[in-house]
């Protein structure tokens, strides 16, 4: 079935919050769900990300008659779905295989039909949530709520089945060792209390691995750590990046790093000239609200950020903003964005209003709203995509009430090819 894509110009402002969104549910699976000994305020403010709150004022005289559109009516196939007995609070794609961490388990499906291939970490009750997954050299890496990445080696066990096993935890004993006897190694983290700038003493909320080999970590500690997993993981570095609690990390492809904060800012880190160290080059302000995911488009030239506000914002090189500066909005969603993340040319947003949409880039720069996916219960706390060929591309989501859905969308060659008359077909 084909259906036209109406094109609909966003001449009004974003409306009021999501009065249907659960708050009390989400604060459920925030730090207040595991041992006292790992809740913060940082932790504290940092789940109430999940709210949605009032849109960017600053933006609404901007972009009335901007080329933004969006698709309306569309809804592409369901190909399954699962449900765990825990919130949904990261998925991650390795291969063939779908990573979903629930509480503070990680669940292995075979991607294509979801069939259950092994959970690890079920004794990890203690180590808290799994914030993030990410992939390094053929191991797992888990960011989790006390505040330690854990390493798991993957390995092929008897009939060709994965297994994990974890082989280090971050910082390592050698690490803590190294850095132990010297006074200065060690930091105020609280009033009366002093830790090793190595550790994160709250829960890591974001992981990622740069072209560089080099591992990036982001803590509710309002910590930026860079890792070493060719020197045995070592920490290298570690910069407070943030006032609050930093919710989001990604890096470009020329090894600048993006941190996005409860503060409502995102900053900008990189070596220029012969630095060896991360310093700050710019501070992007234009979000009233917590910042909860980035992404970045293929090339890195292009950054989005999506908060509280209900909006995702769209950042350009400006060499008169002294960096990068705000060349639109996408809106639609109606409720706080919760997680991004950029496949090829897509962006794809999940949001409290327990959606999910799939964003292009098009004619002139103007963003299309090419579908809405609908059918999760509770907000969309994570997502993962992958285009399948040239045919379409598959979408995993996560929702606060643990189900996991796959969704299917297939376009036809003039939609690759940019027509005005762009049609979209669905399986």
């Amino acid at each position: 079935m084909k259906l036209p894509i109406t094109r609909l110009f966003l001449c009004t402002t974003a409306g009021a919050a999501d009065d249907d969104f659960d708050v009390s549910s989400a604060r459920n699976t925030s730090p207040s769900a595991t041992p006292a000994s790992h809740t913060t305020a940082s932790s504290l403010h940092s789940s109430l990300s999940l709210q949605t709150l009032p849109s960017v004022p600053s933006l609404q005289s901007l972009f009335l008659l901007e080329n933004y559109a969006a698709v309306t009516d569309l809804t592409p196939s369901l190909s399954s779905s699962l449900s765990l007995s825990s919130p949904i609070t990261a998925l991650s794609l390795y291969g063939d295989l779908l990573y979903a961490s629930a509480a503070h388990q990680i669940n292995v499906y075979d991607s294509s039909t979801l069939a259950h291939i092994q959970t690890f970490n079920s004794n990890g009750v203690s180590t808290g949530n799994v914030k993030a997954v990410a992939f390094c050299d053929g191991k797992v890496l888990t960011a989790h709520q006390d505040g330690k990445i854990r390493v798991w080696k993957l390995t092929t066990a008897s009939k060709g089945r994965q297994r994990h096993k974890l082989i280090l935890t971050l910082p390592t004993v050698t690490d803590l060792l190294r850095r132990f006897p010297l006074p200065k190694n060690h930091v105020r983290v609280r009033r009366h209390r002093k830790r090793l700038w190595v550790e994160h003493y709250d829960a890591v909320s974001g992981l990622t691995v740069g072209p560089n080999g080099y591992l990036y970590s982001v803590s509710w500690d309002k910590t930026l750590k860079v890792w070493a997993p060719k020197l045995g993981f070592r920490c290298l570095e570690s910069v407070t990046a943030h006032d609050d609690a930093v919710n989001a990390v990604t890096v470009s492809v020329d090894g600048t790093v993006y941190t996005g904060s409860a503060d409502g800012r995102i900053r900008v880190w990189a070596k220029p000239g012969s630095q060896k160290r991360y310093l700050r080059v710019a501070t992007l302000e234009m979000h009233k609200s917590a910042v909860n995911a980035l992404a970045l488009s293929v090339d890195g030239s292009i950054l989005f950020s999506g908060a509280c506000d209900r909006s995702i914002l769209v950042w350009e090189r400006e060499d008169s903003a002294k960096y990068m500066a705000v060349s639109g909005a996408l809106r639609g969603h109606d409720g706080a964005i919760l997680c991004l993340i950029n496949v090829s040319y897509f962006l794809i947003s999940g949001s409290a209003d327990r959606t999910v949409r799939i964003w292009r880039r098009g004619h002139e720069g103007r963003f299309d709203c090419l579908s809405v996916l609908v059918g999760h219960l509770k907000p969309v706390k994570s997502i993962a995509a992958r285009m399948e060929g040239e045919e379409g591309i598959s979408v995993f989501s996560g929702g606060l009430n643990g189900d996991i859905k796959v969704w299917k969308v297939k376009f036809n060659s003039r939609y690759c090819s940019y027509s005005d008359n762009t049609e979209l077909n669905y399986y």
